[in-house]
Formats: C-alpha cells, structure tokens, sequence
C-alpha cells in the first residue's frame, strides 16, 4: 500500500482555543494510526546536516525551512490514495487545531 508523509503545522495558542473534545476525537485518531502501523510524533528541535561533496559533515541546530506555524508533528501513513491519505490527515491535531496538515506521497528511493 501506497505511504504518505504528513506534517503538521501548528501553534500552542491554535491548540488551546480548540474545544477539548474535538482534541481527543483527534489525539484518538492519532492512537488509531500508530496502533494500526502508522508512526506519528510531535516535532523536537531540529539540526540542519550538511556534507557537500562528501567533504565533511556539519551540523547546526535550527530550522532550515519557515513558515508562519512551527512545525509541531509528522506522520508516516499508508493510504490507497492521495484522497484518502488527506482523509487520514485531516482529523489529526493539527488539522482541527487551527493549523494544517502537508501530505508528501512517498515514493520508492532507486
């Protein structure tokens, strides 16, 4: 079956004007997922990894990409289609928490 990335944008202040239980319908869909194989997280700190030319690695901490919600979850789920994988998406926190939800179809690496 197909997999999809998703990741979800979203901030503390969306979170908490979010009736408590349309917050728990979503944290329940979440533990559907990971109980069914799909693998879900909240975002930590990120560090940026570079090694141009296979010279010597760096890294640094800090986001490389920005946008107007911090980055605050991903998943990993599989999905017949792109319809029902944006579906899946949205009902997760994110998405009812006055955020939004990126879905990346995954594609097989060479």
């Amino acid at each position: 079956m197909p997999k999809f990335m998703t990741i979800g944008y979203g901030d503390q202040e969306g979170y908490d004007r979010t009736d408590a239980s349309v917050l728990d319908e979503a944290h329940a869909h979440d533990a559907h997922l990971r109980a069914t194989g799909g693998t879900t997280g909240i975002a930590g700190a990120p560090v940026q990894v570079r090694n141009h030319d296979g010279a010597g690695t760096t890294a640094e901490s800090g986001p490389f990409l920005s946008s107007a919600l911090p980055v605050a979850g991903f998943a990993v789920i599989e999905a017949a289609t792109l319809e029902e994988a944006v579906r899946i998406a949205s009902k997760t926190p994110c998405a009812v928490a006055h955020g939004v939800v990126e879905v990346w179809p995954l594609r097989e690496a060479p």
